[in-house]
Formats: C-alpha cells, sequence, structure tokens
C-alpha cells in the first residue's frame, strides 16, 4: 500500500527509494546553505506586524488541537511543522525543551502544534500521530522528530513507520487503518490550505508567537527575545 499524499505541494511520482533519497538530499542541501526552516520560503526571519492576537487562533482545527500548557496562558505559540523537515526537529530538540520548562510549564505560554506535511512521508506520518490518544500525540511527535533519521529518509519509510508505532503500541491492523483514514487526511490538508492561503506558510517551521510570524528556527536567545517582548508587562 502506498503512502497518503498530500496536494498542496507538487511532487514528481518517486520510488520509495527515490524519494528518501530526494528529501536527505534537500535536508543537507538546506543545512549546507545555512538555511533554517525546510519547503518554499523560510529564511530565519521575524515577519511582525498584526492588529489580530495570533493570526493563527482564528481557526478551528477540524482535527482538534494538538497543545501543551495552559489554554488560559497569557501568550500563545502556535508552530507549523513537518516530520520530515530537519529544522523542525531541531527546533523540537532544541528550543522545545527551554520553551517547556520556562514559559509553558510556568504558564505563561500556551503551545500548539499543527501538522503541515511537506510530502507523503511526512503526511503518514502526521496521520499516524493522529492515532495516538491525544494526550500522547506531542509525546509521540517530540519520538518521530528525534529518530528522524531512522524513518524519513531510509528506503522504506512506511514499514519504518510501522515498527514505530508497534513499539508506541500501535497494532500492524491499526497502522493500517491510520494509513487509509481518508477524514484524517482531509482534515490534515484542509489545516496546511488554511495555512498556505491565509497565513501565508509556506515553509516549515513557522512559528505564530502573539502576533508575530517567524519563517524558520531561530536561535533559542532569538526566540526567547520574541517571546519576552510579547508576553504582557
Amino acid at each position: 500500500m502506498s503512502l497518503p499524499t498530500t496536494t498542496s505541494f507538487k511532487m514528481p511520482a518517486l520510488t520509495r527509494r527515490g524519494f528518501g533519497a530526494k528529501i536527505a538530499q534537500a535536508t543537507v542541501l538546506a543545512a549546507a546553505l545555512g538555511l533554517a526552516a525546510c519547503g518554499d520560503a523560510g529564511d530565519g526571519s521575524a515577519a511582525g506586524g498584526s492588529s489580530v492576537v495570533n493570526p493563527a487562533l482564528a481557526y478551528e482545527h477540524p482535527l482538534g488541537e494538538i497543545t501543551l500548557g495552559d489554554p488560559d496562558a497569557p501568550l500563545t505559540l502556535v508552530e507549523y511543522a513537518s516530520y520530515t523537515c530537519g529544522h523542525c526537529a531541531a527546533f523540537h530538540a532544541v528550543n522545545l525543551p527551554p520553551l517547556k520548562e520556562q514559559y509553558i510549564e510556568t504558564g505563561k505560554v500556551f503551545y500548539i502544534f499543527r501538522e503541515y506535511p511537506l510530502d507523503p512521508v511526512a503526511t503518514a506520518a502526521s496521520m499516524l500521530t493522529r492515532c495516538v490518544a491525544t494526550d500522547k500525540a506531542l509525546q509521540f511527535a517530540d519520538v518521530l522528530f528525534a529518530r528522524q533519521p531512522q524513518w524519513a529518509f531510509v528506503q522504506d519509510p512506511r514499514s519504518a513507520l510501522a515498527a514505530i508505532a508497534r513499539q508506541g503500541g500501535i497494532s500492524a491492523a491499526q497502522f493500517e487503518v491510520c494509513m487509509t483514514d481518508q477524514e484524517v487526511l482531509d482534515g490534515l490538508r484542509e489545516v496546511q490550505k488554511h495555512a498556505q492561503d491565509t497565513l501565508q506558510v509556506q515553509a516549515t517551521p513557522t512559528i505564530f508567537v502573539g502576533d508575530e510570524k517567524i519563517n524558520g528556527n531561530l536561535p533559542w536567545a532569538q526566540l526567547e527575545e520574541i517571546i519576552t517582548n510579547q508576553l504582557p508587562g
């Protein structure tokens, strides 16, 4: 059975081996060029200014949000990420831990994670995450990012994802259901289309901190400065 596809980006038909090689090459190239985002237009810059407090919040996720922290926190941070994006994996490895410890767990920031799959492999990973209990979804997402080289850039990413799913308590039969859930696939496409059309999200990670839009993964010191500037008082 083939991997699910996403209609948001036009991609040439590739074999599983070819697809994995293309993604790996793109990630290496992005790192070599010093880019901080995966996709079309990430430059690691902050594009600020909106009269609306966090424009990403003016949308109801059809599949339900994956969140962490207090919804009543004074500041909300929304991340759009693709599971096959190396810069997204870096954000989760480097920036998310201090963000959790210093701002989310202290009640200052409410964090929302939204899937923005850049390719069929990332779409499959997003669909798999939606098979996990809601309160475990972000933890599972972190596992996928941490183990990204083991499944995203291999010859048979589907089998690699199935192996991770089994380790997470998802049976082979449940995995097949996850990979063929049209409602979830449609929901993911809807979220991505809204992000593209309304929020002009073109690459990952794209992060909304209050009313400020960040294109790419900033160093923690720069991201923290934006967060503190957006916090009231």
